[in-house]
């Protein structure tokens, strides 16, 4: 066994974070069947699972002499291959982000860059053959330096693999727009490159990538490692034969697939994302391009992106994520949270039964149902247990497991259940009345420490725990559809709520995986407030007569789809009912459609309908449109101004009002509660960006250099 060195540490750059150090070292493996040694290269940054090995400046270095070391051995003959792999559950997530915000130069961008290529080009200069044993999670520059070896297994254990660089506003920048093309072809590269990331950052699965033909084989996890190394030992030798599609590379067909992608960067981001542009740019050039003249290109790019205003607000929008997320503002010492043994639901339907099936799994502790009847009670608990039974069959789950949760859920139209329940949150019909009853009810039976939590989207909490013996406990607990995949959870104090109830909803919503965030009892919370005050200026726009497909354009790149697509996932009732909720709290600021009346009246799910997996206008629904007796048709500049000056009024509003901690909470909640884009910045970096806060509040939202090019 023989062990490389790594270089010394380089000296951190002034007011740049310290970078944890993923290290290369090497063991000797014998490979069996006469296939020689093979230098295992094993990426460790020295922590567990929960932080994956990342490339910072110093690991690049590291990684260089690493691969400078073997290249000698192997011209020395001492080696007949390299492999390269990851510590346990993780092979590696790209690059080390934390010290792109403090970046001031672009030729510090292009160094970065240039360092990477080098490490990654030397690979595969290596006179021996290389192999990439995929063990974990894989993104960015982990893709990119398993790209950069001859073979490549993955293991079917690994739960992500991806290129999520333009969701942040970037591009794939040590290879992976020229070596990606050429391995599987343009079109599939670009589903990698950007419709996948630009569709909530997708992620491909182990199938998913020997599928495609990015890995040459899919393994077991059991014994990944030892199989990968028997597999590589029979391609050295040749018993193995590698199989890989042949790439197109007519010039037409390469050119549709760019022209394809570039369609859907225009249609998603309205070509305000550079980094996706330019990243389908460079893909249309790898058909020709020479290694170094892509990997110069991809040199230039990043300097170019690294020190534009919509990376930085994607890189202040994955840290929200990432960091702010973790250690919610406001949020009381977790101190004084009480443990949850036991839940309690109120409601059988759809999002109780989601809700349900959320708290068995992550929390582990008895759930109970309940509802008026039988029927309904039968129907929420057979959902779950099906859901469970579902998830056994796609080996999600194993059969102990799958037969754990389904005996921790449980229905009963009593609430007598409830009686040592610590946590009971309702999910019944979003009117006060009932959520009033509802509370009474399960006070009754409950102890005085039981936390209850209501998951109304618009009601005020104060109002509903009024009439309680205990209003300390009540707490807002609002999730966002569907349950499993929406992250945020909008923790809401009434005046009463004291700080066990509050910090136990947070421990509750952190145990569930939840991005929580605290939030003032006011209408409609945060997300669902800026929604409305979004979908119904949207709404009045077309009511007055600028056409849907205008209006639509405007707003390309804010929210996820179309507003009107948008409200046909929601529900029109539910939006209605929220636009006059906010029209009763707020005033005409927030438009109730009586387009979107009608549309209720008549029981339509929305303004579209699908075709062909494609939403379609509706010609019944056109047919209820709003008929202005003088129209106003606006540009789509117009209108895309006028959309965002409201937006800013309300954003300064709801700082004005405390709604939230800081800015910071209102763009993760838009980025985790609405899926705004990240390259964005959520919300208020683009405010500032196109100077419509300026022009609206008469100041930034944010300070400069915080989600932008410091100056």
């Amino acid at each position: 066994m023989t062990t490389t060195t790594q270089t010394p540490q380089t000296p951190v750059a002034a007011g740049m974070p310290a970078e944890v150090v993923t290290r290369t070292p090497v063991q000797d493996v014998t490979l069996p069947g006469g296939a020689g040694i093979l230098a295992l290269v094993t990426l460790d940054n020295g922590l567990d699972h929960t932080r994956p090995n990342t490339f910072g400046p110093q690991t690049i270095a590291g990684l260089q002499a690493t691969v400078d070391g073997l290249r000698v051995r192997a011209e020395a003959g001492e080696i007949q291959a390299v492999g390269i792999t990851g510590k346990p559950f993780s092979f590696a997530v790209g690059a080390d982000l934390s010290g792109l915000p403090h970046v001031t130069e672009r030729e510090q961008a292009l160094a970065t860059a240039r360092a990477g290529h080098g490490a990654f080009a030397s690979i595969m200069d290596l006179p021996v053959p290389t192999f990439a044993f995929v063990n974990g999670m894989a993104m960015g520059g982990g893709v990119e330096i398993a790209l950069a070896c001859d073979h490549r297994t993955v293991s079917a254990g690994v739960p992500a693999f991806a290129l999520p660089e333009t969701f942040l506003g970037l591009l794939p920048g040590w290879g992976g727009c020229y070596l990606l093309p050429n391995l599987v072809g343009p079109a599939d590269a670009l589903t990698v490159i950007i419709e996948n990331p630009l569709s909530q950052n997708r992620m491909l699965k182990a199938k998913e990538v020997a599928a495609l033909g990015i890995a040459d084989v899919l393994l077991e996890p059991a014994d990944f490692i030892e199989d990968s190394l028997r597999w590589a030992a029979g391609v050295l030798t040749g018993a193995v034969t590698v199989q890989r599609r042949e790439v197109d590379r007519d010039a037409a067909a390469w050119e549709a697939a760019c022209d394809a992608a570039r369609k859907v960067v225009l249609a998603k981001t309205a070509g305000r994302a550079p980094g996706a542009l330019r990243a389908v740019q460079l893909v249309r050039a790898a058909r020709t391009a020479t290694r170094e003249e892509a990997f110069a290109a991809e040199d230039e790019a990043l300097g170019d992106l690294v020190m534009s205003d919509e990376l930085r607000a994607g890189l202040y929008a994955f840290d929200l994520v990432q960091k702010r997320a973790k250690r919610p503002a406001g949020a009381p010492d977790k101190a004084l949270a009480r443990p949850v043994t036991k839940v309690g639901i109120v409601g059988a339907g759809l999002m109780a039964s989601q809700l349900a099936l959320l708290f068995a799994r992550r929390l582990g502790v008895p759930v109970v149902m309940t509802d008026l009847d039988e029927d309904r009670v039968a129907k929420g608990v057979g959902w779950v247990h099906a859901e469970i039974r579902g998830l056994l069959e796609k080996r999600r789950l194993s059969p102990d497991k799958a037969a754990f949760l389904t005996g921790l859920v449980s229905g009963s139209t009593s609430k007598d259940g409830f009686a040592d329940a610590d946590f009971v949150i309702e999910a019944v019909f979003e009117e006060m009345a009932v959520k009033q009853q509802v509370f009474a009810e399960v006070e009754a039976v409950v102890s005085p420490e039981c936390v209850l939590a209501t998951n109304t989207s618009s009601l005020s909490i104060t109002l509903m725990a009024s009439e309680l013996a205990h209003p300390e406990r009540v707490v807002g607990f609002h999730f966002f559809n569907p349950v499993a995949v929406m992250p945020l959870l909008e923790v809401v104090p009434g005046e009463a709520t004291d700080d066990a109830a509050l910090a136990t909803a947070f421990a509750t919503g952190r145990a569930l995986g939840k991005t929580t965030i605290r939030v003032k009892d006011s209408a409609s919370f945060v997300v669902n407030r800026l929604l409305g005050r979004f979908m119904g200026e949207f709404s009045r726009i077309v009511d007055e007569g600028t056409p849907v497909a205008t209006a639509d354009r405007a707003v390309a790149g804010l929210a996820p789809m179309p507003p009107f697509v948008l409200l046909g996932l929601v529900g029109p009732a539910i939006a209605l009912h929220n636009s006059q909720t906010l029209h009763r709290a707020f005033g005409d600021r927030f438009h109730v459609s009586p387009s979107l009346r009608r549309l209720v009246e008549a029981g339509k799910r929305g303004y579209y309908r699908m075709e062909d997996g494609r939403p379609v206008p509706d010609p019944e629904v056109l047919a209820m449109a709003e008929q202005p007796e003088h129209p106003v048709e606006l540009t789509v500049e117009q209108a895309r101004e006028r959309i965002l000056g409201v937006l800013a009024e309300e954003v300064g509003l709801m700082l004005s009002e405390g709604v939230v901690q800081a800015p910071m909470d209102i763009d993760l909640a838009m980025i985790t509660g609405a899926g705004f884009q990240s390259w964005n910045g959520g919300l208020c970096p683009l405010l500032d960006r196109e100077g419509v806060s300026e022009r609206v509040l008469g100041r930034r939202l944010l300070p400069a250099g915080v989600a932008s090019v410091p100056a």
